[in-house]
């Protein structure tokens, strides 16, 4: 049935008034639980917390090796996950065109695997089979795999996405397959390459299920990639379910792990976007 213009206007109005409310709903949710984590854990906050390590279970003391088998996991998680999507996604977006499907089936069907079978998984093939038991390697290595399918997802999306002028433009300029796709289609698509990103290091650094089977409990200041580590999610969970008056500390390991997670986010858009715009201009 066909809208009058009155009628339109006012579905248009009451369209977007049901968008602006479902929006406001979703900041109001994310402020509540920002201000109930950061209020409950903010006062145990000091340059001493930050530095020393864990005391009587966690209930006292600092996070400092917690902190550093964190970054060491994502570490490990992004050296071995960025390599292997970017070169995926190229192969996908450039070589093989139509024939991708099954190869894009997979990756979804991968994607929606519940993290506590990644651990399972990571359990029984980098720390059994290969021999790295419970340890900051094993643990990063689980996380790889599980940041793929997002990484790739998304790098192919922004490749796809590039007008094929730019192929064809860069192949009457003599341009090689390769260097086609480093200086030119690369940058253009590191918009995508970085929300992937954003999204991929925001559900590693979070994760829980998939560390507690790979990297183990162990809260003390790692010495090599073959230690154990516990990461901040890990710490907040053990202080919340098996700790005895661990609540308080819980919070304060949970706030700083969403600012944490917001650093990493922010700094990761920011140095995509600049380096982008860079490597375009130089273009």
């Amino acid at each position: 049935m066909r809208l009058e213009p009155p009628m339109r206007n006012r579905a248009d109005r009451l369209f977007g008034a049901t968008v602006g409310a479902a929006a406001a709903l979703l900041m109001l949710v994310l402020a509540w639980v920002l201000w109930d984590v950061v209020r409950q854990g903010l006062p145990m906050w000091s340059w001493a917390y930050l530095l020393d390590e864990p005391g009587n279970a966690g209930r006292s003391g600092g996070i400092a090796p917690i902190l550093v088998a964190t970054l060491a996991i994502l570490g490990v998680a992004l050296a071995v996950a960025l390599p292997l999507s970017l070169g995926t996604a190229v192969w996908l977006a450039e070589f093989m065109s139509g024939r991708a499907m099954p190869v894009r089936l997979a990756l979804h069907a991968l994607a929606g695997v519940p993290s506590i079978v990644f651990g399972l998984f990571g359990s029984a093939f980098f720390s059994a089979f290969l021999g790295l038991g419970f340890s900051i390697l094993s643990g990063g290595l689980t996380l790889a795999c599980m940041m793929l399918p997002l990484l790739i997802s998304t790098a192919e999306a922004g490749l796809s996405a590039l007008p094929d002028e730019w192929r064809r433009g860069g192949a009457a300029l003599g341009m090689s397959r390769a260097s086609l796709v480093l200086q030119v289609l690369l940058p253009a698509a590191a918009p995508a390459v970085v929300a992937g990103a954003v999204l991929a290091v925001g559900r590693a650094t979070a994760e829980t299920a998939a560390l507690i089977f790979t990297s183990g409990y162990v809260d003390r200041m790692p010495g090599s990639w073959l230690d154990s580590g516990r990461s901040l999610a890990v710490h907040v969970y053990d202080l919340s379910m098996n700790v005895a008056g661990g609540d308080r500390a819980a919070y304060a390991a949970a706030a700083v792990l969403v600012v944490l997670i917001l650093i990493i986010n922010l700094s990761a858009a920011s140095v995509g976007q600049r380096w982008a715009l860079r490597r375009l201009t130089l273009a």
